[in-house]
């Protein structure tokens, strides 16, 4: 965690040393935003996660926001407190599409995905740190050229941290029948809208005695907590899998 000395900020008045609380967690947080943990324009993490991650109250929390507030550094409306220090522009779109191994638009693929509650996979549970037969949305995508070959499958489960702090996704957990269309290509997108950074570690593995490869997904937030999973099966063929990435020039 990144962080500035107490001057980087000017004293309240009164204060000469011995800063109070919420001016050392408002200088962190300062520390955070500057070193791009929370990007220019994103949303802070709520209150009540700030205070555990700082390891103080939620009052605290509120003055240290304050100072920042007065200071212009932090600027809060209806949506919650956004970051407003000078720095790269947020990304219109994520470089992450979702579910891993989604094809591009394509007119002649025949792409399904729905949603369930329902009980994930053992191995999704563990990663996602919930409970055994414990519940949870479940995406799944299913895609095929228009020969049917080139078939592709991903198995999706999301933690009980991104149905909480991601507000699209919750709202899916009323309409996770298996049977209606769910797109949720813009996934990564909500999760940095509500203020995640995104962290994934992808792995790609060949499946015994099958001409198929696993690839799986697993994706934690700023604060090292699971957001979801995926497990995707995709028929090995040249070129099935092309992973493309952009890095921002540097200065």
């Amino acid at each position: 965690m990144a962080r500035t000395t107490p001057h980087d900020l000017p004293l309240p008045e009164g204060e000469h040393g011995g800063d109070p609380l919420y001016w050392r967690v408002a200088t962190q947080l300062l520390g955070e935003l500057r070193d791009g943990t929370v990007p220019p324009g994103e949303r802070l993490p709520g209150e009540r996660q700030l205070a555990g991650h700082f390891g103080v109250s939620r009052e605290t929390v509120r003055q240290a926001l304050e100072v920042l507030r007065r200071d212009g550094l932090v600027a809060t409306d209806r949506r919650g407190s956004h970051a407003t220090l000078p720095g790269l522009p947020v990304e219109t779109t994520s470089s992450l599409t979702f579910p891993v191994g989604a094809r591009v638009a394509d007119a002649y693929a025949v792409d399904r995905a729905t949603v369930t509650w329902e009980t994930p996979p053992p191995e999704h549970a563990e990663a996602l740190g919930l409970a055994p037969h414990r519940q949870t949305l479940v995406h799944r995508y299913e895609s095929a050229g228009a020969d049917g070959r080139g078939r592709r499958t991903a198995v999706t489960s999301f933690s009980a941290v991104a149905l909480s702090e991601v507000e699209e996704l919750a709202r899916y957990r009323d309409r996770a029948d298996g049977a209606a269309s769910a797109q949720l290509r813009r996934a990564y997108d909500w999760m940095r809208r509500a203020g995640l950074t995104l962290h994934h570690r992808d792995s790609i593995t060949p499946l015994a005695d099958t001409p198929s490869v696993r690839v799986r997904r697993r994706v934690h937030d700023q604060y090292a907590r699971p957001l979801e999973i995926t497990d995707l099966v995709v028929d090995a063929q040249p070129d099935a899998l092309v992973y493309e990435f952009t890095l921002p020039a540097a200065g």
